[in-house]
């Protein structure tokens, strides 16, 4: 069995994370980690094969060798040294190159499907997503249609951080008063976790999601159902974004309009400070949203 194959059965044997893709993006990423290993291999292996052979062929009890004190050049050994690296190092550009091409993060999935426009907020010490075009939100959980692409435009209303949902693929930056746009689509059914990639601080273990994959009934099912719970508005916005981290997943019936422009602006009510007690709290009243699943 060649290296490629053989790398491809052993690295689809497993079911962890990136391993196991679960859209078209994070297949294509597994496809170049495969590719760029087997290249990789073609000079690692040879290499180490060549040290073996080369110090059991010269070694002293080998009358066979010859000793040749006065060598200097060989052509052959020159291009061999220098041609592997070369070839080596051209296959592994092209393979970074058409891959930056075709996952571009904001190039659009191609589907005869429409995208699922989701809006991402990060913050202290959750994940914020609004569904625009549905008028709802979620908290720590992302429910997407499966088959369906998902276009999302991210943004942070703290520090910077890195959305990352392993089996769909590409992890991106959010930043403060900026947009980052992002593309995926999760090709089956299922639950897949995601989480920040990025440090943010003391809550920052638990700023952990659940991605939910549904057929397109269900999330339509899920959606209209989900318009009975409590709005999100510029009040309980400024509730929401109090640090806390561990915040079970929650559900937004209506949301503000504009309220993502409006944190993107930098509008909407600040964040407080993670070494700032929230004034509720010091004045002994109803602890702030979420608190209640600090650990």
């Amino acid at each position: 069995m060649s290296t490629a194959p053989a790398l491809a059965f052993l690295l689809t044997a497993c079911n962890r994370g990136i391993l196991d893709p679960v859209g078209p993006v994070a297949s294509a990423e597994k496809q170049i980690l495969i590719n760029s290993t087997a290249i990789m291999l073609a000079i690692i292996v040879p290499t180490m094969i060549a040290t073996v052979a080369v110090a059991w062929w010269f070694r002293r009890g080998n009358t066979k060798a010859t000793y040749r004190p006065d060598f200097e050049y060989s052509g052959a050994i020159e291009l061999v040294v220098w041609g592997i690296p070369i070839l080596t190092i051209m296959l592994l550009g092209g393979i970074a190159w058409i891959g930056s091409h075709d996952l571009e993060p904001s190039r659009p999935l191609k589907s005869n499907v429409p995208p699922l426009e989701v809006d991402v907020v990060s913050l202290d010490w959750k994940w914020l997503f609004v569904y625009p075009d549905q008028g709802i939100a979620t908290v720590n959980q992302l429910v997407v249609p499966a088959g369906t692409p998902v276009s999302f435009r991210l943004t942070s209303a703290t520090v910077w951080n890195v959305f990352w949902v392993p089996q769909m693929g590409t992890m991106i930056y959010t930043m403060p008063r900026m947009t980052t746009r992002l593309n995926l689509e999760a090709d089956k059914q299922g639950t897949f976790g995601g989480l920040s990639g990025h440090f943010s601080g003391d809550g920052f273990p638990g700023m952990q999601f659940q991605v939910r994959s549904v057929s397109p009934q269900q999330f339509a099912a899920w959606a209209a159902a989900a318009h009975g719970g409590p709005a999100l508005d510029g009040l309980s916005y400024a509730q929401l974004v109090r640090p806390s981290s561990y915040v079970k997943p929650f559900t937004y019936g209506s949301v503000a309009p504009g309220l993502f422009e409006d944190i993107l602006e930098g509008h909407a009510p600040p964040a407080i400070s993670p070494k700032t007690t929230p004034p509720a709290q010091q004045a002994g009243n109803k602890p702030p949203l979420g608190s209640n699943n600090v650990r």
